[in-house]
């Protein structure tokens, strides 16, 4: 079953959050077990993205979070965050294709 992970965070330096992500990315090639991202941006509210990520499973989901690259990256992320970012675990119901 799918598992989706959503990062919720308000930050003012989205530039630098970008590059946070390619850094990712690059240091996690070959290792992470996500199988599609996307970040976004809240148009009503400036400050305010929700990363979105998909995984084949929620241990595959454990496994990525415990990688010392996405540890590493995560507590930089939140340096860039004005506050602490929120995570939900959500478990893939219905997947449909419209």
């Amino acid at each position: 079953m799918t598992f989706v992970q959503i990062i919720e965070y308000e930050t003012t330096r989205a530039a630098e959050m970008d590059q946070l992500m390619d850094e990712w990315l690059t240091a996690t090639e070959g290792k992470r077990t996500s199988i599609h991202g996307m970040m976004t941006h809240d148009r009503d509210k400036p400050a305010h993205y929700v990363n979105i990520v998909e995984f084949p499973s929620y241990e595959q989901a454990m496994a990525n979070s415990e990688l010392p690259e996405t540890q590493q990256i995560s507590g930089r992320m939140q340096d860039l965050c004005s506050s602490a970012p929120t995570y939900m675990n959500l478990e893939v119901l219905r997947d449909e294709k419209w």
